[in-house]
């Protein structure tokens, strides 16, 4: 395993804790009728200042280049354009893209829906928020349902969304009158922002043909390798559960 993908295993283990011990305490304060997971966090005034902490220097240190984050990134950094020599740069299409972002804003405002009608509260936006951060990690290390059925992109390295993560992560904190939720928000957006900008000045940075440090070659991630290793563990499962299955049934 490299140190990147050791980072992103060490992500997907605190944020699933995480996640578990809101679920856990939302579950167990609305079948006591106590105080939900906001009123909590307000009597432990030590807790949520750590966990937006955690989440505020992720995002600080996304804004700068480092060798601990994936490559698809760090691709919007002049520092890691290696030119190819090529000039016909292949990105994913902005139709794809705008579909993504189409998707995303109608799936949470169906959530946002919900709580305005008072039927989600805020505990249930918050945890909301923690389930998307686990899922980000699942999407980088196993499966990814924007790469597979919108972007088609090789892999995260040629991803054209990658760092639209943090923003999508904290949508559901957009209904939250909270001024910790309003703080993430508001810096996953710069970090979009940010994003976004670099990807319209400079193309070239995006694309692996004009882009050599996006090939697999100078990959410092390797979840690839990963990823079919896994696919090959869940065939063999398969094949040994239906050989199973054909003894019993003779």
């Amino acid at each position: 395993m490299t140190p990147v993908s050791v980072t992103h295993y060490i992500k997907l283990i605190y944020r699933s804790a995480l996640f578990l011990a809101a679920a856990v305490v939302y579950i167990i304060s609305h079948i006591k009728h106590q105080d939900g997971i906001m009123d909590l966090l307000q009597q432990l005034p030590i807790i949520a200042p750590i966990l937006w902490c955690v989440f505020v220097v992720e995002m600080i240190l996304r804004f700068f280049p480092s060798k601990l984050e994936s490559p698809g990134s760090q691709k919007q950094f002049a520092r890691n354009y290696i030119k190819s020599g090529a000039t016909e740069i292949k990105v994913q299409e902005n139709n794809a893209t705008m579909l993504v972002l189409l998707v995303w804003i109608l799936f949470n405002g169906i959530f946002g829906l919900l709580h305005m009608w008072g039927i989600l509260d805020d505990g249930a936006m918050l945890l909301l928020a923690c389930a998307y951060s686990v899922c980000d990690m699942i999407c980088i290390l196993f499966f990814c349902p924007f790469q597979t059925w919108f972007l088609k992109n090789k892999c995260c390295s040629t991803c054209r969304i990658y760092n639209w993560d943090y923003a999508m992560m904290f949508t559901p904190l957009f209904f939250v009158r909270n001024l910790y939720g309003i703080s993430l928000l508001l810096l996953s957006v710069a970090l979009l922002i940010r994003w976004e900008v670099s990807f319209y000045r400079h193309p070239e940075w995006f694309s692996e043909e004009t882009n050599e440090y996006l090939r697999c070659a100078n990959c410092t991630e390797k979840l690839c390798t990963h990823k079919k290793q896994l696919q090959s563990l869940w065939k063999a499962v398969e094949e040994f559960t239906q050989e199973r299955v054909r003894r019993l049934q003779k």
